[in-house]
């Protein structure tokens, strides 16, 4: 990297949310940046995601969340519907203005390509097929040896690497992946004309239900309860998948059939980590699933992905001491990246309990925590 003229360096491990909105952020702010990922270019896991609330406002804040919303589906309301057919709807808070929705879904490969065009117009340089082997520390910065035999020497290294991470086991932060019991399926239809917003269907087994994404298309998922977390044929996955909605009427009966001949479904397993030491030791730092990564059930981990870049880039801009900025980073972030975590992981118990009316309640209270300021 060239910073003759005096500017910070970043290297970022990952290109995927949390990379790529910490890219932007730290490239807005003058910083230098390259990003690595050991994926292909254009390369995005899963068909779709919820954008909650405060995904909305870090994205706002980086001037991309109506780029989300007019590429995505807007919405405001998540209606519950539990194994007796009744309706339990939460009104979410609209955090960037009564006149914008409170959420949106999106396709993943939309989201990926706004993060990325957005990186890459502030000058940001991401490179494909491409990790971090080695990191040593010194005079305030870190040298990089990478996955090509080239080495970078910055200011700071950001791992963004996913739940898997390599960098935080190259800081010394091993970290365990627990599985909670559950696979998460998903499958990519067209959008019934009833899913104007999120609805979740609880079964006497497991709960499913249809996510918008686009005027044309949504995600159906269902969440199997108390299954192992191995691994099927690629072909079996959508026969499979209209099986285990076989059980649910009304609504969900209607899309069975497209899902059962969809050719893209998959399984996911339902994991979770968190760092419980420090996320940094001092020039490098974990953020995103890399240090934080919660089970699926408050679709809120790209939120947690979004904030970290957003709040990552504000205390390096408050204070010029990088060991300072990240200590104060972790003490913004630590609570609340705990209290979603372990608030997902109490709502999978719930649901393998069959207990849903009363993961209901703790649905919402989450959502008001997260509502409050990152």
């Amino acid at each position: 990297m060239d910073n003759s003229d005096g500017a910070r360096s970043a290297l970022i491990v990952g290109a995927g949310i949390a990379g790529l909105t910490t890219a932007i952020a730290l490239a807005r702010r003058g910083w230098l940046v390259e990003v690595i990922e050991t994926g292909a270019e254009g390369a995005a896991a899963g068909w779709g995601l919820s954008l909650t609330g405060p995904s909305l406002r870090a994205l706002d804040g980086l001037g991309l969340a109506d780029q989300c919303l007019a590429t995505g589906y807007g919405m405001s309301v998540i209606t519950n519907v539990d194994a007796n057919g009744v309706a339990n709807p939460i009104e979410l808070p609209r955090l960037i203005g009564q006149d914008r929705p409170a959420m949106a879904g999106i396709a993943r490969p939309e989201l990926h390509r706004i993060l990325r065009t957005g990186a890459l117009r502030l000058g940001a340089r991401i490179y494909y097929g491409l990790s971090v082997s080695h990191l040593d520390q010194g005079d305030g910065q870190v040298r990089a040896e990478l996955t090509d035999a080239t080495v970078r020497t910055v200011d700071l290294l950001v791992g963004a690497d996913g739940i898997r991470s390599v960098v935080r086991d190259l800081i010394g932060r091993p970290t365990p992946i627990r599985y909670h019991g559950q696979m998460v399926w998903r499958a990519l239809v067209p959008r019934p004309d009833w899913a104007t917003s999120i609805h979740t269907f609880a079964g006497t087994g497991h709960q499913t239900g249809v996510v918008p994404i686009s005027p044309s298309q949504a995600y159906v998922f269902l969440t199997e309860n108390q299954v192992r977390p191995d691994v099927l044929p690629d072909a079996d996955l959508a026969p499979r998948m209209g099986d285990l909605l076989a059980p649910f009427s009304g609504r969900v009966a209607e899309i069975r059939p497209q899902v059962a001949r969809s050719d893209s479904v998959i399984r996911r397993p339902a994991q979770t980590a968190f760092v419980d030491t420090s996320w940094s030791d001092g020039t490098s730092i974990v953020i995103g699933d890399a240090a934080h990564a919660p089970s699926p059930q408050m679709a809120s981990g790209a939120a947690l992905a979004i904030e970290d870049g957003l709040v990552l880039a504000q205390e390096l801009d408050r204070c010029q001491d990088t060991r300072k900025a990240l200590k104060a980073f972790m003490d913004r972030r630590r609570e609340r990246c705990a209290v979603l975590v372990k608030t997902s992981v109490a709502i999978a118990s719930l649901e393998q309990e069959q207990r849903h009316r009363d993961s209901y309640p703790l649905i919402e209270a989450c959502h008001q925590r997260m509502a409050l300021p990152a």
